[in-house]
């Protein structure tokens, strides 16, 4: 069976070894679990960011940087843009990559991700992906400003059972390079979530592609969270290709891209203080790509929804 762990552990040593040139620094915990700050006391780097979002995708994905383009009635203009694609992608993106494990212990907090979510397995998710990994070694990403201690390392090595001098974390706040990067290297994730929120069986998703323009670094987290959500829900494009039945596909594609939903339009900033910086009051179906695109394998058709805001990003951008 693939493990997410293992794969994602070899790119972290290369991280690791390479640390003085992607601005990292790593050190170990009392209890011996390591730590990579990509970004809370060091600068990182975009090639840090890159190789932290190959390992959160647990080995099975590829990161690139390339450009995006707008248009604004006669305007137009390019952002940077982080494109990945995924093999595996319900293992590469759902069973690692996504966001889904709070990390709550006394006064700490943050939003993990990753290969170690597979280890410790706990979430309703990993039933419906009939995914468990058996990995003696746990990666975990921590989106969050402050560095983890002994016990927060200790709390996360029991969850997934593992030893915790065999525990990496890797650590990006939003408002860093690395964290950007993290952060637009999930277009295609966003999508597949969706499916999942709508019933879809992702484990017939055959491959993924995304494109995201990236995020410039905001001057705190909080304008961060605004900035990198824009680019996944106004500037995101995904292809997936597929293995299903049409009728299934022609009756969900219009509900996939984040048009779809009632907060949709205003600048994730805005959303985020209508509901007092409640996460859990904002549509979740809010949480999805721009522009989707289907490839049915079966049938050979391609199915298309959703479109950029060109507006909004360059509001986001350039304007915030």
């Amino acid at each position: 069976m693939i493990s997410v762990n293992r794969r994602a552990a070899v790119i972290v040593q290369q991280m690791i070894d390479d640390g003085e040139a992607l601005g990292l620094n790593t050190f170990r915990l009392s209890n011996r679990a390591t730590v990579v700050d990509a970004g809370v006391n060091v600068p990182g780097s975009l090639e840090a960011g890159r190789l932290f979002s190959c390992a959160c995708l647990g080995g099975l994905g590829q990161v690139s940087f390339t450009q995006q383009g707008f248009y604004t009635g006669a305007e137009a203009f390019h952002v940077p843009a982080v494109a990945i694609t995924a093999s595996y992608p319900a293992i590469a993106c759902m069973a690692s990559q996504y966001a889904g494990w709070a990390i709550k212990l006394d006064r700490y907090f943050a939003i993990g991700s990753g290969p170690a979510r597979a280890r410790c397995a706990d979430e309703e998710l990993f039933g419906k992906l009939e995914y468990r990994d058996q990995s003696d070694t746990a990666v975990l990403m921590l989106e969050t400003r402050e560095l983890p201690t002994a016990e927060v390392a200790a709390y996360v090595a029991e969850k997934c059972q593992v030893h915790p001098e065999h525990l990496i974390l890797l650590v990006a706040p939003t408002a860093s390079i690395a964290g950007s990067v993290q952060v637009a290297a999930r277009s295609a994730e966003t999508g597949l979530h969706k499916l999942v929120e709508l019933g879809f069986d992702v484990r017939t998703v055959i491959h993924a592609i995304g494109l995201c323009p990236l995020a410039p670094v905001a001057a705190n987290d909080l304008k961060a969270i605004g900035r990198t959500n824009d680019a996944i829900l106004y500037g995101a494009q995904v292809t997936y290709s597929v293995r299903t039945d049409d009728a299934l596909l022609t009756e969900l594609i219009d509900k996939i891209p984040s048009a779809s939903s009632r907060d949709y339009g205003k600048p994730f900033y805005d959303i985020f203080m209508q509901y007092k910086g409640d996460f859990y009051q904002i549509d979740k179906l809010l949480f999805s790509p721009a522009e989707v695109a289907i490839n049915n394998l079966n049938s050979g058709r391609l199915f298309r929804s959703g479109s950029l805001n060109a507006d909004l990003i360059r509001a986001s951008f350039l304007e915030s």
